[in-house]
């Protein structure tokens, strides 16, 4: 049987590195997209090699597989976890969505070598289209969440690509304690949050990344600097860390248009690239 799987990036508003600590996040989809088609064929596996081996790990059948994806890659918008999602979904169908997450985050973490929590798998499984989904990954629990009009964001591209497998966190036990304690805290007070009050913990958030040790020199210097913009509310690095994308609430979309910026799904984004 052939197959086409569509799956969502992701943006992630604060609540970051929480995931395996059972922490705390509030993520949306967005409307960039990576496509898999699944072909069948009598034998031999055709295909990106990475893509046939995330296939033949999950069992695949023999097939010829096709990508296509406006998702950046290393970029902290989940490309990666949108692949193994679709690898997944393509090979048993129609199961549980936490399966699902679970079996991607398996295969993302044995053959892409990624140590990832479920953030990424959760946020695009449990996507429902404009609103927002509170993690609490004490349970895999979600609940849905309105996100508010007057909520404004942009992405502008840091131009640092990294790959996850090849970086190193810091292992300290006592920071990484206290960045899930206050982080869960900002993840709470971000559901009832003004644009201000949402950018301020936007910059706290930032400042803890740096301390837990997933930030870069020259992204912290990025950081500040848009944080220091006229009608820019508060900022952040997003993602996993070490370059990708740096994720900013604006007063208004007028602010930051001459930036590169890349958007999605609720309607207060604007599609740029």
């Amino acid at each position: 049987m052939n197959r086409r799987i569509t799956v969502p990036a992701r943006i992630n508003i604060i609540g970051e590195h929480t995931d395996y600590s059972g922490g705390l996040s509030l993520p949306f989809a967005v409307n960039s997209f990576l496509v898999l088609e699944i072909i069948d064929i009598k034998q031999g596996y055709f295909g990106d090699r990475n893509v046939i081996s995330l296939w033949k790990e999950v069992g695949g059948w023999p097939a010829r597989l096709k990508v296509k994806s406006d998702i950046p890659i290393g970029k902290g918008l989940s490309s990666s976890a949108a692949l193994c999602i679709a690898i997944v979904i393509g090979k048993y169908g129609d199961i549980d969505p936490l399966k699902v997450c679970k079996e991607a985050q398996r295969i993302e973490q044995k053959i892409l070598g990624t140590n990832c929590g479920l953030l990424d798998q959760m946020a695009i499984m449990f996507a429902i289209k404009n609103k927002m989904t509170m993690i609490n990954f004490n349970d895999n629990s979600i609940v849905h969440h309105n996100i508010p009009h007057e909520w404004k964001f942009k992405l502008i591209d840091s131009g640092i690509e990294r790959s996850l497998n090849e970086t190193e966190y810091n292992c300290n036990n006592r920071i990484i304690k206290s960045h899930v304690i206050e982080e869960n805290l900002r993840v709470k007070m971000a559901l009832n949050a003004s644009p201000s009050e949402l950018g301020k913990l936007l910059n706290e958030s930032h400042s803890s990344l740096i301390k837990l040790g997933v930030s870069l020199p020259s992204i912290d210097k990025m950081v500040n600097k848009i944080q220091n913009k006229k009608g820019v509310l508060g900022a952040r690095m997003m993602g996993g860390g070490f370059g990708g994308m740096i994720l900013v609430l604006v007063e208004s979309e007028e602010i930051l248009t001459g930036d590169l910026l890349i958007s999605s799904g609720p309607p207060f984004f604007e599609k740029i690239l």
